[in-house]
């Protein structure tokens, strides 16, 4: 792990708490686990471990013995690979498994299903159509009409599972609840699910060692780590002997396998390509508070102490001492300098090079934003940016670079893009960035997608509503009103729709035509709706019901969402003083927030968000601005329980008359935000006085 994309942060938690454990003084108990290490003592004395209590062992040290076979292919297009790869599959399942579990796994989700499919022919051609299956049929029908695949299912009925990340929750355990119990031989498992899979095999196959990397625009290969992962599923502990293993990859790097899997592999740090994100967030937390602070800092890193061992491999040419100093003073200059330059830090080099966090490095430290994201933030959000704006900018953030991209994807997000309202100048459909773009707005208009967009589209939705929020800090940092335009892209995101649709469309079961028949009913917002829908307030009542056409059992979905989820609360304020409100001088306004729930119960804060793929707890922006120059004032993010007092300070930039407003905005639901509106007679403050005095004299 901390050789891999996402080592630095493994690293960083780790540096950090031995390097509190050293201040405080208290001992800190570390257990790391890992693979065979080529530099293991490095990695044990990094956190603490002293030389009797690091154990490495020999690669061909086991619990239960591996036979590995290397078989080499020579053929160079993948899609003829991968169909040339499935005879000696079978081959290897049916004389080297002997009936026993045999796990296999593929590149991608499409090819395991491809895969499933050649593999039940080749049984067919065979004449043993049902040779991998273990179990009575009827002994496993019961569960088979419930899997939601029905490829799936099909494929289990001949013994062959096969487990990816598109997947629902019940298929995932089905099929690994028949291969743990023997009913089916063969599993067949994507490189996703490498991680995620918890059953062991007698046998694994790893068919294929490459897989498309989007971002490059070619194969390459799976990390050693990855490998090693996948033929650790390899043996059955108390019930094999021995296990057996095929490694299926191309000729020329036959050796290289054969070389890496037998031996211990050294790990190297991967923290200076992140040491700006790393910084940001260490110089957040008052970590690192100046120069010498950053210095101390590395000397905990698991990177300062590879350097000496490796220098070659971090870019150091000169191995003594004084280049090394030389390298690491470098290497914290450049780093800090980058970030001055972006305005996240401030470095007074004459007060002993101490360093500030800016406003831009809190937010960065506190959402855990990338340093590129956060620059792209300061540069692009501005005073006259609209939603459509904001869209752009948040998609482009190097958080979706990790978003796959396909070969052949192109065609189908082309048709996507040709139906969302949205449209960039630039039309990059190989862009991760492009594709989360697309994704979003598909998200908006609710479109149904194939099923590896769906999981795009959820990781998209997972990582937008933070980088939002992080907008929202931005802008109101600024003063700028339009901060609010990211708080309806967040409501957006959560409801599933688009900022001009109608807040009944958050209701269950009310698709658009239920929509236009509650409109031609007069009623246009969900608060309307629960007064139409109280029998004894409306007089077409029946009428009103009758045109929806929705079913009791329906009715009652939308009535517990109305009733019990959407949430109605009261906004009252007072102006502290209103009479003596200065210019430049803080203001205070005090704030009282009461929802309307039941006594005897307590309010539910979970989001009602069929669309949103996570649990959802429900926040509120409060804002003091004014609209004629879209100046925000004041800003506060609470949370509203039954009730909710709060007192927010508000600074009038000029003297004279102005008409403000108090917003209260939603993060999750549509058409429940409040704007009352107040005016304040600001007087001259006395710093205006004493300049208006000093013009005058002059």
């Amino acid at each position: 792990m901390i050789g891999g994309h996402n080592g630095y942060v493994y690293e960083t938690v780790v540096s950090r708490s031995h390097a509190i454990s050293k201040q405080l003084e208290n001992g800190l108990r570390i257990i790391g686990l890992s693979a065979s290490l080529a530099n293991a003592r490095d990695v044990g004395e990094w956190f603490g471990a002293s030389k009797h209590t690091i154990f490495n062992f020999s690669p061909q040290y086991r619990q239960i013995p591996l036979e590995l076979h290397i078989q080499p292919f020579t053929i160079p297009h993948f899609p003829s690979l991968m169909l040339a790869m499935v005879k000696p599959v079978y081959q290897s399942i049916t004389q080297l498994a002997a009936g026993q579990p045999a796990m296999v796994f593929i590149p991608n989700r499409k090819q395991v299903r491809a895969t499933a499919i050649d593999l039940l022919a080749t049984c067919v051609a065979d004449d043993q159509e049902n040779r991998f299956l273990n179990a009575n049929l009827e002994d496993i029908s019961s569960v088979l009409e419930k899997i939601n695949e029905r490829a799936l299912a099909e494929s289990l009925s001949h013994g062959i599972g096969y487990f990816h990340e598109a997947l629902s929750p019940f298929d995932k355990r089905a099929v690994e609840h028949f291969f743990k119990a023997g009913a089916i031989q063969v599993m067949l498992v994507s490189r996703d699910c490498a991680w995620e899979v918890q059953t062991p095999a007698h046998m694994v196959i790893v068919m294929g060692t490459q897989f498309f990397e989007g971002r490059e625009h070619r194969y390459i290969d799976y990390p050693i780590s990855e490998i090693l992962q996948m033929l650790g599923k390899a043996g059955r502990p108390m019930e094999d002997k021995k296990a057996r293993s095929v490694l299926m990859c191309p000729a020329v790097k036959r050796d290289y396998y054969k070389k890496f899997l037998t031996e211990a592999l050294p790990v190297e740090s991967q923290l200076q390509a992140f040491l700006h994100d790393v910084f940001v967030t260490e110089i957040s937390t008052k970590t690192i508070e100046d120069t010498q602070d950053a210095i101390n800092w590395f000397t905990y890193t698991y990177f300062y102490r590879r350097l000496m061992a490796n220098p070659s491999f971090y870019g150091l040419t000169d191995t003594t001492q004084d280049a090394f100093n030389y390298h690491l003073s470098e290497l914290i200059e450049s780093t800090l300098k980058d970030l001055t330059d972006a305005n996240i830090i401030e470095v007074d080099e004459e007060d002993d090079g101490s360093i500030t966090p800016l406003n831009a490095a809190m937010i960065a430290g506190y959402y855990n934003i990338s340093f590129i994201t956060m620059q792209t933030f300061l540069l692009s959000l501005k005073k006259t940016t609209k939603l459509k704006g904001i869209l752009e900018i948040v998609t482009a953030a190097t958080e979706f670079e990790d978003i796959q991209t396909r070969r052949h994807e192109e065609r189908i997000l082309s048709r996507i893009y040709d139906r969302v309202p949205v449209k960039l100048a630039e039309v990059n459909f190989e862009s991760p960035h492009f594709k989360a773009f697309i994704l979003l707005q598909a998200h908006f208009s609710r479109m149904q997608l194939p099923v590896d967009l769906a999981k795009d589209q959820e990781l998209i939705l997972k990582k937008v509503l933070v980088l939002l929020s992080a907008c929202v800090d931005v802008l109101s940092s600024e003063a700028h009103l339009n901060a609010m335009s990211a708080m309806e892209m967040s409501q957006m995101v959560v409801q599933s729709m688009w900022d001009r649709d109608s807040p009944l469309k958050q209701i269950p079961h009310f698709e658009p035509e239920v929509i236009e028949a509650v409109n031609e009913n007069g009623i246009n917002d969900i608060f309307e709706f629960m007064d139409a829908m109280d029998p004894s307030e409306n007089p077409n009542y029946e009428k009103l019901v009758k045109s929806m056409g929705l079913t009791n059992q329906q009715l009652g979905d939308a009535a517990r969402f109305t009733n019990e989820r959407y949430p109605n609360v009261e906004l009252n304020f007072e102006l502290e003083d209103a009479e003596n409100v200065v210019a430049g001088e803080p203001s205070f306004i005090n704030v009282s927030i009461e929802r309307d729930v039941d006594e005897d119960q307590e309010p539910n804060l979970t989001v009602h968000a069929p669309f949103y793929p996570a649990q959802k707890t429900e926040n509120w922006w409060l804002v003091v601005g004014e609209e004629s120059t879209k100046n925000l004032l004041s800003i506060k993010k609470v949370t509203i329980g039954r009730e909710l007092k709060v007192r927010l300070d508000f600074t009038v930039p000029t003297p004279g008359k102005h008409d403000l407003t108090l917003f209260l905005m939603s993060d999750s639901y549509v058409g429940v935000d409040q704007a009352p509106t107040f005016s304040v007679d600001a007087a001259e403050g006395e710093e205006e006085e004493e300049d208006e005095d000093e013009e005058m004299e002059e």
